[in-house]
């Protein structure tokens, strides 16, 4: 099998064979972890998700994720059937579970529930909602991200908000998927996907950012999803003198970026060395690059320190 490359490149741990999984109360282990074929989620993909970093025992920026999937279960009529605490609860008893203390990264996945039968009713649901979290112990590459990753741009576009909003993460995701596939094929990392007017918009599964320069530009957040690290990249930027612009801007200007760079909550920053083909700057991490994934480490130590104080 081909090695795979992209954002979510993680240093291989032979202790995620033994993780448990927790499903709907229950820890189990990989193998055992399952889900009815009557699940709201595999079904229709009705359902919703976050995915969490923690670093040093701590699970950093947490609240921002807890109200991203509170707006998410709002915005499609679901009713969690817990409170923000109650989740947190039981990430930290699976966390806590696999004796996980630093470099670990917990994805949790809430769906409406177990359908009477197949079919996109809602008022077919006959369960409560259906959770489950997976933690791993993942360290991010840092080969990987010295390296860079190569990008397409998708036929694809990121849709308009009054048919699926961009910033919903749901199950919902077989357009990114088919971006993906479309980037693979042409021998790329990922996929960047532009807007329904035809401005750069984000990448399949993280945010997309260039420079130019001295500037740092991003797209309007209209047509993206509205990233947890893509919103803290914004921040540091302002509170460290970078001139950072949420604006319009097309292939014609990426093209011709002095860098370019993605951010995730996994991978954080990772620069772009070519975009269809076409080297961006000197293809390589930029120094300005560097500066921003420098100061926003910072932030997360941080987030660390504060937390860890809190807590205490």
């Amino acid at each position: 099998m081909k090695e795979v490359h992209g954002t979510h490149n993680a240093l291989p741990d032979d202790r995620n064979e033994s993780v448990l999984i927790y499903v709907n109360g229950e820890l189990l282990p990989r193998s055992e972890a399952k889900i009815s074929v009557f699940d709201s989620g595999y079904l229709v993909g009705d359902g919703i998700w976050e995915a969490v970093r923690m670093y040093d025992g701590v699970l950093v920026f947490l609240d921002l994720h807890l109200e991203r999937l509170w707006q998410a279960a709002a915005t499609i009529g679901m009713d969690l059937k817990m409170t923000k605490q109650e989740l947190v609860e039981k990430l930290w008893l699976t966390l806590k579970t696999n004796k996980m203390h630093g470099n670990a990264y917990i994805r949790f996945m809430v769906t409406r529930g177990i359908k009477k039968t197949p079919s996109q009713d809602p008022r077919l649901t006959i369960s409560g909602p259906n959770l489950v979290i997976i933690a791993e112990h993942k360290k991010a590459s840092n080969e990987s991200k010295e390296k860079g990753i190569t990008l397409f741009t998708s036929t694809i576009r990121r849709g308009s908000p009054d048919y699926l909003d961009p910033r919903l993460n749901c199950h919902s995701k077989l357009h990114e998927v088919m971006a993906l596939v479309q980037a693979i094929e042409a021998g790329a990392d990922e996929a960047l996907m532009l807007d329904i007017h035809g401005f750069v918009s984000t990448c399949n599964a993280t945010n997309f950012f260039m420079i130019k320069n001295g500037e740092v530009w991003t797209s309007t957040g209209q047509y993206c999803m509205n990233g947890i690290t893509r919103g803290n990249i914004i921040q540091v930027c302002h509170e460290n003198g970078l001139v950072c612009k949420e604006k319009n801007f097309s292939l014609f200007d990426v093209y011709g970026a002095d860098e370019a760079f993605v951010t995730g909550t996994f991978g954080g920053v990772t620069p772009v060395t070519k975009i269809d083909g076409r080297v961006i700057g000197e293809g390589k991490y930029g120094p300005i690059a560097k500066k921003i994934s420098k100061l926003y480490q910072e932030l997360v130590k941080s987030e660390v320190v504060k937390i860890g104080k809190s807590v205490k």
